[in-house]
């Protein structure tokens, strides 16, 4: 599971944030991380399980997003707003992590471990 931390001044791209904060990594830069808001974080993930199937053959990016947004609580993501961007940044963490699986398929096909 995803660990959150508090930071009660962190600077991101030279603004100051004193929001909560989670570490995510990226399954194509190991040993990297980035630190993103938690509460967005929290959402996407939650919604994300909820369009991933529990196992093979999976679905497309498309049909992730697509299953997705009705999930996403709408103070975070306005009309679904950045919702790609957050979508691939969980999912990319969760595939580093080892809870959701690529199959590498034409077109690639995701599910939860």
């Amino acid at each position: 599971m995803t660990k959150i931390s508090t930071k009660s001044s962190s600077k991101t791209n030279g603004k100051t944030n004193s929001e909560n904060r989670v570490s995510v990594t990226n399954v194509h830069t190991p040993g990297r991380s980035t630190n993103l808001d938690a509460t967005k974080y929290a959402a996407m993930h939650k919604a994300l399980l909820k369009a991933l199937p529990k196992r093979a053959p999976g679905v497309t990016q498309a049909e992730m997003l697509a299953g997705l947004l009705p999930h996403l609580p709408e103070e975070h993501f306005p009309g679904g707003a950045k919702a790609g961007w957050w979508m691939k940044a969980v999912q990319l963490d969760l595939e580093a992590k080892g809870d959701v699986i690529r199959e590498m398929s034409k077109p690639l096909r995701w599910h939860r471990k």
